[in-house]
């Protein structure tokens, strides 16, 4: 970490920390939009983090943004602050015009369909459960057909919108698109191809990461705090040896994605965003069930803090593609590298990522 992305995760930190508080995250669950939190947020210049200068942004790196990212996850931010990111980051590096307001981006189903229409585009199909649909005012989407990726902005309205949340009370809406005019954009990079899934999942991977080490804070915490037979549960040597794992898996997650982050940078990130979600998953996984099992009851109560990040943690599992989707991910692709050249591979992503 250098003295910028010291800066900027500071920054970020005392931010959210400051903003973030189980009311809020209560209203947001129950369907509160809060437009001053996001205010606030885009005032500080974090949603254009991303953005490049040349578009009014701050043209920071995505290893830059990591920090954020996991930070957003850490504090749980109600609002859609890693998708913005990375829509405006689309946007402005394929000439379409951004839009000033939240956006979102989501994973294009098979069924969606792009067709011309009097010179301009339209959209029809269904994006399913993209993140904060009803609350974000475009979405943005990768097309990639014939080795070319197309951008595509659609705005919100008029849409229709079936309304879900994940386990987390987060909105995950259904867009239902019916011949809707859309912008459209050829990639202009040719060095490689972004894809809104691999992005996606490398944003979940680095909330992940900020969620655990969220819950580390918590478990260490409370085991000083809680008496038992005289002492802190804490000094008893299985609950230790218990902390000890939990810290290895946020640890584990936070190297992983960050890795991915960096070969963003080198405009390379499909292998490692694939090992990132996957390896972040499953630190959720085992690292939420440690955290419970520390706490004991206290952990499941409604008052308690702990649920707002579990929750997290199991519902951002899933989202731009589950553990198992990527495992076959990296499983294809070492199969299509072969014997000779898995090592190669995987050798080079590793010393890039040091």
């Amino acid at each position: 970490m250098n003295e910028l992305q010291t800066i900027l995760e500071d920054s970020a930190i005392r931010l959210f920390d400051s903003l973030v508080h189980p009311s809020l995250l209560e209203e947001a669950e129950n369907g509160t939009w809060h437009s001053d939190l996001w205010k606030i947020i885009e005032e500080h210049g974090f949603a254009d983090a991303l953005t490049p200068e040349s578009t009014d942004g701050y043209g920071e790196s995505w290893h830059d943004a990591y920090f954020i990212v996991r930070a957003a996850g850490r504090y749980r931010l109600p609002v859609p602050l890693p998708e913005t990111m990375l829509a405006r980051w689309l946007l402005s590096r394929s000439g379409i015009d951004m839009p000033t307001r939240p956006l979102t981006v989501a994973r294009p189903g098979p069924e969606l369909r792009l067709a011309r229409h009097n010179g301009g585009w339209r959209l029809s199909g269904t994006v399913s459960r993209a993140p904060w649909g009803r609350m974000a005012h475009t979405v943005v989407l990768t097309f990639v057909e014939d080795g070319t990726v197309s951008i595509v902005s659609s705005p919100i309205a008029g849409a229709e919108i079936h309304r879900g949340t994940n386990l987390a009370g987060e909105c995950r809406d259904t867009l239902v698109f019916s011949n809707h005019p859309v912008e459209v954009a050829t990639w202009r990079d040719v060095s490689w191809m972004p894809e809104a899934g691999v992005l996606g999942a490398m944003l979940r991977s680095a909330q992940i990461a900020g969620g655990l080490s969220g819950i580390v804070e918590l478990a260490v915490t409370y085991a000083n705090d809680r008496q038992q037979f005289g002492r802190p549960i804490g000094k008893f040597q299985a609950v230790q040896q218990n902390l000890a794992v939990l810290a290895s898996e946020a640890a584990a997650a936070g190297v992983a994605a960050e890795a991915a982050f960096r070969a963003a940078d080198r405009h390379e990130p499909s292998f490692l965003a694939a090992a990132a979600k996957v390896r972040a998953a499953e630190a959720a996984t085992k690292g939420a069930a440690i955290a419970h099992q520390v706490h004991g009851a206290i952990g499941f109560t409604r008052e308690y803090p702990l649920h707002w990040i579990t929750r997290r943690l199991a519902a951002w599992r899933s989202e731009f593609g589950g553990e198992r989707e990527w495992a076959i991910h990296l499983g294809q692709r070492v199969m299509k590298a072969g014997a000779d050249g898995f090592w190669a591979e995987l050798t080079s992503q590793m010393k890039e990522a040091r």
